[in-house]
């Protein structure tokens, strides 16, 4: 795939998932947006919140000036507090306002993904707060991809309407997590130089990805299989993506080998901020 079929295809994903949101959002009773999601401290309406506030940041808007309550428990670090504003400024916010801005965000960013000239190497920058950084307009786009339908399964999970774990930007996000791998399980687990360990995922995305640690600490993954791994995982899709990131308790995963180096990788698997 070329560049530009690469930011084609995320923005197609993109678009694909931030309209089927909207779609979920339209028959939606007002009692309804109150309902908690799986992020923390955040009901259906905070989450719909972070995607225009994001949406609209990344158009050009200004921040909202907004004092943010001292007593939010879930807000835990300065990034937090960055991502948090926005939300906490449209929590006295109707449901046809909620809808209305979500709307009018999306064909605007659309419009602005229509026109814009950047090519995938292109750095633009990536507003989030202490963690602003420049990107390449690719990783951009990709992480805006992620983050979309990462929320958008938030909300289905909240609202009962399952859907979407086989789109295309499940797979964006699938190849967004296996990248983390090697982090979770050489860095944050510290896994002993020469071990494996395989990941057997199954479900509507199914995968087998292995990563060994090199004799200098260093993970890397692949997708061969391993006849002897020293930790074998085989887990749900969705319990996967849950997992790496931090939502709630997942559902059940198999675990096969060395306990104590599982229990480590289960602990540090949580790859989302």
């Amino acid at each position: 795939m070329t560049d530009n079929q690469t930011v084609q295809a995320y923005i197609d994903a993109w678009t694909q998932s931030i309209e089927s949101i909207t779609e979920l959002l339209a028959p939606l009773p007002t009692d309804a947006w109150n309902r908690p999601t799986e992020c923390p401290g955040w009901s259906v309406r905070d989450v719909v919140a972070h995607i225009i506030a994001v949406e609209s940041e990344l158009l050009g808007d200004p921040r909202p000036i907004h004092s943010l309550p001292r007593d939010l428990l879930h807000v835990t670090s300065e990034f937090a507090r960055y991502m948090e504003l926005p939300v906490d400024k449209r929590r006295c916010h109707t449901a046809p306002e909620m809808t209305g801005e979500l709307e009018y965000t999306v064909i605007r960013r659309s419009r602005a993904l229509r026109n814009a000239r950047h090519e995938a190497a292109d750095l633009v920058r990536w507003p989030a707060g202490p963690l602003s950084r420049d990107l390449p307009y690719a990783d951009l786009l990709r992480n805006r991809v992620f983050d979309v339908w990462v929320h958008e399964q938030d909300l289905r999970r909240a609202l009962g309407t399952p859907g979407n774990l086989d789109s295309a930007a499940a797979l964006v996000s699938r190849d967004y997590l296996v990248e983390g791998l090697p982090k979770i399980v050489a860095k944050l687990a510290g896994a002993p130089a020469g071990s494996t360990v395989a990941f057997d995922v199954t479900g509507p995305v199914e995968f087998l990805r292995t990563v060994r640690v090199d004799a200098n600490g260093r993970g890397a993954v692949d997708e061969t299989v391993s006849l002897a791994p020293d930790v074998q995982f085989t887990l749900g899709w969705e319990t996967y993506l849950r997992l790496a990131c931090g939502r709630g308790r997942p559902g059940p995963v198999k675990v096969e080998g060395d306990e104590e180096l599982a229990a480590r990788v289960l602990a540090n698997f949580v790859l989302t901020p």
